[in-house]
C-alpha cells in the first residue's frame, strides 16, 4: 500500500480481519433481499461470492461498501464503518453500475477522478497495473464491454485500496478478456491485498479465489475452502439452508442418500458429498 497516506485521526490498529459481516439482514419492502447473514474474511484472503443472478451478493456487496445500511445486524471493514472506510480510501470498488463520461478518454477519466482521492497512485502506475496502456488515448465511448470493465478496475485502483470489492468484474468480457483479466488479478493478490468477488462462474471462483461463499435467496449456503467443497471426496460441508424442506427433500435435491443429510431447527443443513462439483452447481 502507499507508504505516504497519512489516515485522519488516530485509527485502530490494523486488523487482522478484513470484513466482518454479523446477522445482516437487508428487506426491500416484501423482498428479503439478504438474510441474516455472517461472515468473516481474514486479512489478505481471495474470496468469491457465488450465487446466481438476484441471490443477494449485490445487496450484500453494496452494504460492505456503504452504499446502503442494514436493517439488522452490523459490518465493519478493516476495523471501521463501511462508509469510514470508503472515505479513507481503504476501499477500492469495481459495480456493475455507475455512468462514465463516454466522450473522455480512458486516460482523461482516470486522472478526473484520481483528484478525488487525497493520496491516490499515480495515474502511469494505476494505467499499467490494470493493463490498459492499449487503449488509453480511446474515448470511453469507443471502448469495448471489456475495455470499460478493465477502466473500472483502474478506477478501483486509484486509492490504492487494502480491499478490494468485485461485483462481477468479468461481465461483458470474452474468453480470453477474461483470462488476462484474472492474471491481472492474480498480480494484485500477490501484493496482498483482500480481494471479494461476486460471480455466478464457478470455474472463476475455482481458479482464483482462496475460499467460496455460496449464497442463495439472501442466505449463506456453503462456506469453505475450494479443497472442502469441490476437490476432496470425503469432506463435510456445512451451510444454512433456507427454504425449509425436510432432509429426504433436501436430500433428493442434492442426488444424495437420506441419511447423508440433517436439518437442525434453525435450517442449518449438514452434508457429506463425493460429488462436490454436482452439489455446488445444484446449488446454484
Amino acid at each position: 500500500m502507499n507508504p505516504h497516506r497519512e489516515p485522519h485521526g488516530s485509527p485502530p490498529e490494523p486488523p487482522g480481519t478484513a470484513l466482518t459481516v454479523t446477522g445482516v439482514t437487508k428487506t426491500f419492502g416484501a423482498v428479503t433481499a439478504v438474510d441474516d447473514v455472517s461472515l468473516s474474511v481474514p486479512v489478505g484472503e481471495v474470496v468469491a461470492l457465488l450465487g446466481p443472478n438476484g441471490a443477494g451478493k449485490t445487496t450484500l456487496l453494496d452494504m460492505v461498501l456503504g452504499f446502503t445500511t442494514p436493517d439488522t445486524g452490523t459490518i465493519e471493514v478493516l476495523g471501521r464503518t463501511p462508509a469510514a472506510a470508503t472515505r479513507r480510501g481503504a476501499v477500492g470498488a469495481m459495480l456493475q453500475t455507475g455512468g462514465l463520461l463516454k466522450d473522455l478518454t480512458v486516460e482523461e477519466t482516470l486522472r478526473m477522478l484520481a483528484v478525488c482521492h487525497r493520496d491516490p497512485l499515480p495515474v502511469e502506475e494505476v494505467i499499467g497495473r490494470a493493463d490498459i496502456g492499449d487503449f488509453v488515448g480511446r474515448k470511453v465511448g469507443a471502448c469495448s464491454g471489456g475495455q470499460v470493465q478493465r477502466l473500472r478496475f483502474g478506477l478501483a485502483l486509484l486509492p490504492d485500496p487494502e480491499l478490494l470489492i468485485l461485483d462481477e468484474p468479468t461481465a461483458g468480457m470474452d474468453a480470453t478478456a477474461r483470462r488476462e483479466f484474472w492474471r491481472t488479478m492474480h498480480a494484485e493478490a500477490g501484493r496482498g491485498r483482500t480481494i471479494v468477488f461476486a460471480t455466478h462462474y464457478l470455474g472463476e471462483a475455482d481458479d482464483f479465489a482462496d475460499r467460496l461463499i455460496l449464497i442463495r435467496d439472501g442466505s449463506i449456503v456453503v462456506d469453505g475452502t475450494l479443497d472442502e467443497l469441490v476437490r476432496d471426496g470425503d469432506k463435510t460441508i456445512s451451510g444454512t439452508w433456507i427454504s425449509g424442506e425436510s432432509p429426504t427433500e433436501v436430500a433428493a435435491a442434492l442426488g444424495l442418500g437420506a441419511d447423508a443429510v440433517t436439518v437442525d431447527e434453525d435450517r442449518r443443513v449438514t452434508f457429506s458429498a463425493r460429488d462436490g462439483d454436482g452439489v455446488a452447481l445444484h446449488l446454484l
